[in-house]
């Protein structure tokens, strides 16, 4: 058995990135990643971010805003959502230290 995950291709606002992730997280990534490409277009679509980076930034400013909510609204949560968000937070630098 290969001790390194195979790596993930994603694609982001037109770009390829690849990313290791363990073969029963690999639809959850694909996932993130196409619903973070959805959030990247539209922000880059309103017109008002250019640069990838800047557009990256807005975008996970965003998803990190709605973290913060969900944290003081939804104290008693259970251990499973917690270990969502931090994946998606994970994923999200992921993508922008790429």
């Amino acid at each position: 058995m290969n001790a390194t995950p195979e790596p993930v291709k994603v694609n982001i606002l037109d770009r390829e990135y690849q990313f290791a992730c363990p073969e029963e997280e690999r639809e959850a990534l694909k996932e993130a990643a196409r619903e973070l490409d959805d959030h990247m277009r539209e922000i880059k679509d309103s017109g008002r971010l250019m640069s990838l980076e800047r557009i990256a930034l807005q975008a996970a400013l965003n998803y990190c805003d709605e973290t913060v909510k969900l944290r003081k609204s939804a104290a008693s949560r259970d251990e499973k959502i917690d270990s969502k968000i931090r994946m998606l937070a994970d994923q999200l630098d992921e993508a922008l230290a790429e």
